[in-house]
C-alpha cells in the first residue's frame, strides 16, 4: 500500500490565504452587520394599521362587532364558540358522552331549565363546565399533575390573526390550525374542541358585607342558538347581533370572566360576577381546594395581570362580587375574609401574578372593610402572608432598580429549601398588570382611543414575563415530585381585545404561547407525559371580524421580506 506524503512545504503559504480570507469575510461581515445596525428600523406594520383603524374609526382589513364600517364598535364580550386544546389527555370520554346540548335534561340541569332553541340533535360542541369535568377525568385517571392554561378572551379569529401573523400567510381557514405551539404540538397525544361559554344569568343582586345574594334573575338567561350563533366560530353569521346578547328575540347571556371561571373551577353555571358562588347564594368549593385538603395536591395559580381578577380568583376563593379584590386576596393566601370570617381557607400554595399598582383611598366595588392603600393586595395582607413577618409565604415583588426574573428566581430557590408556600407580586402604575407585549415581540403598545401605555425600563427589567413566571411555578411545583394543579393565564389577551387593539392582542397571545412553550419543555425535561394532563382554552371570546386575513400576515416584516 503507498503511503502519501504530507507537503509540508506548502503549509505556510496555505495557512496565510486562509487567514487572508478569513480577515476579508469578519471585515465584511462588520461592515454588514454595521449598515444594518446604521439603517433605519423597519417600520411596525401592523401598530401603523391598529393606529390608522383606531384614529379613522375605519379598517378596510377588519373590526370589532358587527358593523364593518365601524372599527371600534363592539369592545365588550360574545357568545361565540371558544376551542379546548389538550395534551397528554383527549376528549375522547366527553366525545363519547355527547354533547350536553343534544340532550334536554343535561340541559335542565346546567340552566335550571331548558333555554329556548338550545336543544341541537347534531351539536358537536361542549359546554364549559365539561372543561371542569375533563380536570376530574386526569385525577379520576391517575394523573398527577393537572395544567389549566387559560387565555382569557382569545376565540377562535383571535388565534387566526395571531397565526396568520407569526407565518407570513393565511394557512388555514378553519377547523384546529397551524401556526401557534398549541395549534400544531403533536409530541403528546392531543385533542382539539369547541366550548359554548354562556352564563346562567346576566346578573344578580349582591350584598357583598353579607355576601349573600339578594336577588337572582336580573338581566338575560343562558342558552346558545346555533341557528344564530353558527356551528363553529369559522362559519359563524357576523351580520347578526345575537353573539353579542343583543338580539331581542333571543338575547342569551353573553357570560364574564367570573361566571366563565367559576364553571372550569367547579362545573356550575352561575351569573356574571360570581366568583364561586350559585345564583342562590351558596358557595362551590373549586377542583383545586378539593384537590388540595382530599388528595394531597399543592394548587397554585399564575397571571398576567393582578391575582385577585376574576380568572385566578376563581381557582381557590368565595366572593359574591369580583370586584371585592382584598377579601379575595385574603382567600387565596389563607387569611380571614368577608367569606370565611372564622375559619380562613388553607391558602394556595402558589401565587404569581400581577397587582403591583398605585394605591386607592376609596374603591366603591368592594366592602366596608376596604383598607387605603393597594386595591388587589394590601400591603397588610401582603406582610401578613410574609415568612419573614411569620406568614407562610417567601415574597418576592417588584423592587426598584431589580431585576424581576431574578428576584422571583431566588425566592423560588429559598421557597423549595425552606419548604414554605411562594408569591410572586409584580406589575405595572396600568392597574397592576405586566407591560402588554405587541405583535413584533416589543412593549411600545399601539394606540386603541384610550389611555396610551407608556412603559419604562424599569417597568421591563423589574417585572418577569409570564413565561419566567410560568417557569418558576413548574419548578416550585414539581419539587419533591408532588402531585399538583395549576393555573396560568395569560389575561392581557383580554384587556387587549376590550381596547380593540389588535396589536396588543396578537402580542398577549404570543406572551400566553411562550407559557405553554414552557410547560411542554418542563413536561419533556422532567419525563412526565404519561401522567400529566395540559388544557389550553378561553374563558370567552369577543368580536373580531377578519376580514381580511392577508393583510395582517402581510404586516409581519420579519416573515415576509
Amino acid at each position: 500500500m503507498r503511503h502519501l506524503r504530507y507537503p509540508y512545504h506548502l503549509a505556510l503559504p496555505v495557512i496565510l490565504l486562509m487567514a487572508i480570507i478569513l480577515a476579508i469575510s469578519v471585515n465584511r461581515s462588520e461592515t454588514k452587520s454595521e449598515e444594518v445596525k446604521n439603517s433605519p428600523a423597519q417600520p411596525d406594520q401592523l401598530k401603523e394599521m391598529q393606529e390608522r383603524a383606531a384614529q379613522t374609526k375605519r379598517a378596510d382589513w377588519g373590526n370589532w362587532g358587527f358593523q364593518p364600517d365601524n372599527y371600534m364598535q363592539w369592545d365588550q364580550h360574545s357568545n361565540r364558540l371558544i376551542p379546548v386544546y389538550t395534551f397528554g389527555i383527549t376528549l375522547n370520554q366527553l366525545r363519547e358522552e355527547g354533547s350536553p346540548y343534544r340532550d334536554p335534561k343535561r340541559l335542565k340541569n346546567l340552566y335550571g331549565t331548558v333555554p329556548k332553541s338550545t336543544v341541537n340533535p347534531h351539536a358537536d360542541y361542549y359546554d364549559q363546565t365539561d372543561i371542569f369535568r375533563l380536570q376530574r377525568q386526569a385525577v379520576e385517571a391517575g394523573y398527577r399533575h393537572i395544567i389549566l392554561i387559560v387565555f382569557d378572551g382569545m376565540d377562535w379569529q383571535t388565534t387566526h390573526a395571531a397565526a396568520c401573523y407569526k407565518q407570513g400567510k393565511v394557512a388555514y381557514q378553519s377547523g384546529r390550525g397551524r401556526g401557534l405551539s398549541f395549534l400544531e404540538d403533536y409530541r403528546v397525544t392531543t385533542d382539539f374542541g369547541l366550548v359554548c361559554t354562556s352564563a346562567l344569568l346576566g346578573s344578580a343582586q349582591t350584598d357583598v358585607n353579607a355576601q349573600t345574594v339578594t336577588s337572582e334573575g336580573i338581566l338575560t338567561t343562558g342558552g346558545y342558538d346555533v341557528v344564530r350563533g353558527g356551528h363553529a366560530p369559522w362559519n359563524e353569521p357576523t351580520t347578526t347581533s345575537y353573539l353579542l346578547g343583543k338580539d331581542r328575540e333571543l338575547p342569551h347571556t353573553v357570560t364574564d370572566s367570573a361566571a366563565s371561571a367559576t364553571s372550569m373551577t367547579c362545573g356550575v353555571k352561575t351569573y356574571n360576577g360570581s366568583i364561586n358562588y350559585t345564583a342562590s347564594g351558596d358557595q362551590l368549593v373549586p377542583i383545586a381546594r378539593d384537590l388540595q385538603q382530599g388528595a394531597g395536591f399543592k394548587v397554585g395559580i399564575v397571571s398576567s395581570v393582578p391575582i385577585s381578577h376574576a380568572t385566578p380568583a376563581a381557582a381557590y376563593s368565595n366572593n359574591v362580587t369580583r370586584k371585592d379584590y382584598q377579601d379575595i386576596s385574603r382567600d387565596l393566601l389563607g387569611l380571614r375574609s368577608v367569606s370565611h370570617k372564622t375559619t380562613a381557607l388553607q391558602g394556595l400554595d402558589l401565587a404569581i401574578g400581577g397587582g403591583w399598582s398605585p394605591d386607592l383611598t376609596e374603591d366603591t366595588g368592594q366592602g366596608s372593610n376596604y383598607l387605603p392603600g393597594n386595591r388587589y393586595l394590601h400591603q397588610s395582607d401582603l406582610k401578613a402572608a410574609n415568612v419573614d413577618h411569620g406568614g407562610n409565604y417567601v415574597v418576592a415583588t417588584r423592587s426598584v432598580g431589580k431585576n424581576g426574573s431574578q428576584i422571583l428566581s431566588e425566592a423560588t430557590d429559598r421557597a423549595i429549601a425552606e419548604k414554605k408556600r411562594l408569591l410572586g407580586f409584580f406589575g405595572t402604575r396600568y392597574d397592576g398588570h405586566l407591560p402588554f407585549q405587541t405583535a413584533d415581540g416589543g412593549y411600545d403598545p399601539a394606540s386603541d382611543g384610550k389611555e396610551r401605555e407608556v412603559y419604562s425600563e424599569e417597568d421591563q427589567s423589574e417585572n418577569p414575563t409570564l413565561a419566567q413566571m410560568t417557569r418558576a411555578a413548574l419548578q416550585y411545583m414539581s419539587s419533591n415530585e408532588q402531585k399538583f394543579w395549576l393555573m396560568i393565564e395569560a389575561g392581557d389577551v383580554d384587556w387587549a381585545n376590550h381596547s380593540n387593539n389588535i396589536d396588543n392582542s396578537i402580542g398577549a397571545v404570543f406572551s400566553g404561547e411562550a407559557a405553554f412553550n414552557e410547560v411542554m419543555q418542563w413536561a419533556d425535561e422532567q419525563q412526565v407525559w404519561d401522567n400529566t394532563a395540559v388544557i389550553v382554552t378561553s374563558d370567552h371570546g369577543h368580536f373580531f371580524v377578519n376580514r381580511n386575513p392577508e393583510a395582517i400576515a402581510g404586516a409581519n416584516h420579519a416573515v415576509t421580506e
